[in-house]
């Protein structure tokens, strides 16, 4: 019952904030607009949620409610929220699974598959399988590790 009427609640939030949930399933996921989303955790910004594809059990997405592709994209508030979020969740799952440790992620650009901003937390056991795999090929550039330095501090700069 509790759930329902939060639905309807952010159903209705949802749409009288002028959101269309028409072309992206996270803003539907994270409005709770798509069946079967299991919350874990809410605030007016952002949803916890389990991932239907999970690497371990526990694996948690946090998505914004408002639509943003690049974590760049939101405001400093909302960065540093998803942030505290993300701290909470790896409490809660530390707490509850035990894993032996916690990998906190984002996909940004071609590589979010979602098309909405996420967050993954992911409970991690020795032996689990996953792993940040290596390049098929070594990794090759003509730039020194210096060169690469000066031309990051030029761009922070804005030259």
């Amino acid at each position: 019952m509790v759930a329902r009427s939060l639905k309807r609640i952010q159903k209705r939030d949802f749409q009288q904030q002028g959101i269309t949930s028409g072309g992206c399933l996270g803003c539907r996921i994270a409005n709770l607009l798509e069946p079967e989303v299991n919350v874990i955790y809410e605030t007016n910004q952002f949803i916890c949620i389990l991932d239907i594809a999970p690497f371990n059990d526990g694996h948690i997405l946090i998505l914004p409610k408002h639509h943003y592709f690049e974590l760049e994209e939101m405001e400093e508030e909302l960065r540093r929220e998803i942030l505290d979020i993300s701290v909470e969740m790896s409490r809660l799952l530390m707490k509850s699974l035990k894993p032996d440790g916690i990998t906190i992620c984002q996909n940004g650009g071609i590589f979010n598959d979602l098309g909405h901003y996420h967050m993954h937390v992911i409970p991690r056991y020795q032996g689990d399988g996953f792993s940040w795999s290596e390049p098929k090929e070594e990794f090759k550039t003509n730039r020194t590790l210096k060169e690469t330095r000066e031309l990051l501090i030029a761009a922070q700069r804005g030259q």
